[in-house]
């Protein structure tokens, strides 16, 4: 035998359950040089001069363990600290509780009934005792009164304590909220990421803030351990000592001292939300989780749950006059004072300090760490840059509150008082007037988006109620415009990732131009205006405030003499929609044209809902579009001049925004495949590889050299597809060129749209491969004229324009511009 284990079986025996965790192990360091550590525990021990496994809610297994104890270490015991219990936060009543607190106590003091143990040490709470009111302190004689499940299982458990001890001398020594400078207490844990995240609930409190709970540094906690277990012969045969700080900060004095030391700020605004309302906001949460897709939640509920507002008045302040007393123990630590140091750490090390305290880190935190950034720096840094950007832009929210206004007083200045319209007006400007102030604060930057919605209302309610009044309609488009304007186009955006919005490229990556550039976001932008001005002249037709709209090529084709487009805009088909189809044509254009304007140059990746929101927008209006013109001399007999112009507009816009959609798309499939959160990075956005030198916009330049850069980016017209154009044009008026009637025209006219739709979109370099659509279109019009016996003209024709199609369509067209990854399908 060595000497070192012969000094070991010299030592005092102290049997530690609960050994092998965090605690048991500061405490096994802390007690070996002097006692010979035996850890029992569901885990091994490496600290431990021994170790065993054991299940402390089995009695089988508790007592084979002990007997094993005492054939290694004899039935003598200086001490069992009895650290092992179940625990969670949930606040719901668990089997577990029982099962290892109570009844697995209960197990371990009948085992230990054969051995001489000098004296049981319970690691309790102080959370048996009934809370008290600020300013009196909780001692040993406060009655037992545990307020949520935890603190009642350990109060059963001191109990069976006092039943089963016998004649062993046990202390029951009834702790504060544990921390040190890595670990907290979850209460406090969450509290110090709520304000490092400037999180909303950061601000809330369900109770009085003047309420505080006391807290224990883990060295003074194992000093406590250590004097009672010093002191084990001296002590009462059963007592209970209250082991904590008797400083106890309140809330409100930890909220300003954790936002002095993390944001530099004295005073932490702190409002008390009524317990009805905070518990029904926790009920929502907590339901609401299971439908919360894990890429936001990663499938965890929510911190708070009803039970803890139920808590939230709760005062621990506690008296240790009997710490002092029997153990000559005193805290050497306060929180106070130790929070500039676990601060430090958090801030040294965010993401370690998360996983440290179990807290499941944000996504950017994570995604700072992966990139290599330091994620303290950047977030430091994000929220600079977004203060910064808010006070340059702080102008759009005043003007916002100023709309406001001028909505509840334009029904009476524009005579429309008497109406549905001018209660939804009225509304709608308190709630921007309310919104928008509150946008005022970088802090509630939320805020802009629901002025955003109350935009998009005030643009779609003289639609919805038909109002008569030309007036009204023109300031519900201009003030619902200008609200969202300024709310959600203005900068910083808000709801984009820390690590988007300050790490990353340009361009993406193997691209040679940015698809969100100003430059490429020109074309999308003029084109969805004049659609605009044109939806809103014939919207205006439809709703009674012109008697007739022009159209100079059909003319007097309609029904009563109207011309094309008269026809159009009151047949049985637009008068079939609950609203005029025109002004919702002008929305669509409207929100285009402001979707264009907002977001940074690197939106791509940013913002990528935005990006599919055009998409969203343009894709359905698109096919909406190219479906009138199909069916208007089909179903009507005509042909409306301003449809067919606005049905161009959409096939050059889809054109021109198509490389953004490629450019997203990649960057969503990139994040995948690295195993991000997809549906997160689609709204919150992510960094990226690729270039990341700045990009000149070169606007002081020749106008037409601007507007030049403008078309010619990423889009071309190949001599081929201006022949498929012209081909699907002759389709469309063969029965005006040809005299083809019947079902042979619709199959031209439907064939012929379709042509000029794929050619049209294909002008866009990335969006060149859909050309090969046409294939099929030109086999049918080899079909067409056998299936209808088409006379000898119309079959050559047919024959004709369905092989020249086909043959057009192989030759690709030049490719100027590269796009990555998507090269390979390009070519």
């Amino acid at each position: 035998m060595s000497n070192r284990q012969a000094n070991n079986r010299e030592k005092p025996v102290v049997l530690i359950t609960g050994g092998a965790g965090a605690i048991g192990t500061a405490l096994t360091r802390a007690l070996r040089d002097h006692y010979r550590i035996v850890a029992l525990d569901i885990a091994k021990s490496d600290e431990a001069d021994a170790s065993y496994t054991f299940d402390l809610s089995a009695s089988d297994s508790v007592q084979l363990t002990l007997e094993t104890v005492a054939k290694e270490c004899g039935r003598h015991i200086a001490a069992v600290i009895h650290l092992a219990a179940y625990f969670d936060f949930s606040g719901k009543h668990s089997p577990l509780y029982r099962k290892v607190n109570v009844e697995g106590t209960r197990n371990l003091l009948e085992g230990l009934r054969g051995f001489d143990v000098e004296r049981f040490i319970y690691s309790s709470t102080m959370l048996v005792h009934q809370p008290l009111s600020p300013g009196q302190r909780i001692n040993e004689d406060t009655p037992i009164q545990p307020q949520w499940i935890y603190p009642q299982s350990k109060a059963e458990t001191e109990a069976v304590i006092r039943e089963y001890a016998g004649d062993m001398p046990y202390t029951l020594l009834r702790l504060a909220g544990l921390y040190d400078e890595t670990h907290c207490v979850p209460t406090l844990a969450h509290q110090i990421v709520r304000i490092y995240e400037h999180n909303l609930k950061s601000h809330l409190y369900a109770g009085n803030t003047g309420v505080g709970q006391a807290c224990i540094h883990k060295e003074d906690m194992i000093e406590a351990f250590r004097l009672t277990l010093e002191r084990r012969k001296e002590l009462p045969r059963e007592n209970a000592i209250l082991v904590g700080e008797e400083r106890c900060d309140t809330y409100e004095a930890l909220q300003n001292r954790l936002g002095e030391l993390i944001h530099g700020k004295e005073h932490w605004a702190t409002v008390s939300v009524p317990k009805p309302i905070a518990k029904t906001g926790a009920f929502v949460e907590e339901k609401g989780e299971a439908v919360i897709p894990d890429d936001f939640d990663k499938g965890e509920k929510p911190f708070i749950r009803p039970f803890m507002i139920d808590l939230a008045d709760d005062h621990y302040e506690l008296d240790t006059r009997l710490a002092r007393e029997q153990l000559g123990w005193s805290p050497q630590h306060t929180l106070f004072d130790t929070l500039p140091k676990i601060v430090e750490k958090l801030k040294k090390d965010p993401l370690g300090w998360y996983k440290a305290n179990g807290i499941t880190p944000p996504d950017w935190l994570e995604e700072a760490d992966e990139h290599g950034h330091n994620p303290q720096r950047l977030f430091v840094q994000h929220q600079r840059e977004f203060r910064q950007a808010h006070g340059n832009t702080i102008w759009a929210h005043f003007i916002n509150v100023a709309l406001g206004f001028w909505l509840i007083s334009s029904p009476v200045l524009l005579g429309y008082a008497d109406t549905g319209l001018a209660y939804s007006d009225w509304g709608s400007g308190v709630l921007l007037i309310g919104f928008a102030a509150a946008s005022l604060s970088w802090k509630m930057a939320w805020a802009r988006w629901v002025c955003s919605l109350i935009g998009l209302w005030v643009l779609f309610a003289p639609l919805a109620f038909w109002t008569d009044n030309a007036s009204a309609y023109l300031n519900g488009t201009l003030v619902g415009m200008l609200a969202i304007g300024f709310s959600a186009a203005v900068r910083p955006t808000p709801g984009v990732s820390p690590v988007a919005a300050t790490t990353g490229p340009l361009y993406p990556p193997g691209w040679d131009n940015n698809p969100s550039s100003w430059l490429q976001r020109l074309p999308v932008i003029a084109l969805a205006l004049v659609g605009f001005f044109i939806s809103r002249y014939m919207a205006a037709y439809q709703l009674g405030y012109i008697d007739g709209v022009w159209d100079p090529f059909f003319t007097g084709l309609g029904a009563d003499g109207k011309n094309g487009t008269e026809a159009i805009t009151t047949s049985e088909i637009s008068e079939s929609f609950p609203v005029a189809d025109a002004g919702l044509g002008a929305i669509v254009y409207a929100l285009e044209v402001l979707i264009g304007l907002t977001g940074s140059t690197r939106r791509w990746r940013t913002m990528p809902w935005l990006v599919a929101s055009f998409g969203v927008l343009i894709v359905p209006l698109g096919v909406v579009s190219i479906t009138f013109i199909i069916i208007q001399p089909i179903l009507i007999g005509t042909w409306c001049t301003l449809c067919l112009a606005m049905a161009a507009l959409m096939l050059l816009q889809i054109a021109y925004a198509f490389n953004e959609f490629v450019a997203t798309g990649e960057f969503l499939l990139r994040r995948h495949k690295a195993g991000a959160p997809v549906l997160k990075v689609f709204f919150t956005g992510d960094t990226d590889e690729g270039r990341t030198d700045s990009e000149r916009e070169h606007f002081e330049r020749n106008p037409l050299s601007i507007l030049r850069d403008s078309v010619i980016t990423g889009v071309n017209l190949p001599w081929s597809l201006a022949l498929v154009i012209v081909i699907g044009v002759w389709l469309m008026f063969t029965r005006v060129t040809l005299g083809n009637d019947g079902a042979l025209a619709n199959w031209d006219h439907l064939v012929g749209a379709l042509m000029i739709t794929v050619a049209g979109i294909a002008l866009a370099e990335s969006a060149r491969p859909l050309r090969w659509l046409i294939v099929p279109l030109g086999l049918i019009l080899l079909v067409t004229p056998l299936a209808y016996s088409a006379d000898i003209a119309a079959l050559l024709a047919g024959l004709f324009c369905g092989v020249t199609a086909i043959a057009l369509s192989i030759r690709r067209g030049p490719i100027k511009g590269r796009y990555g990854e998507y090269d390979a399908i390009i070519k």
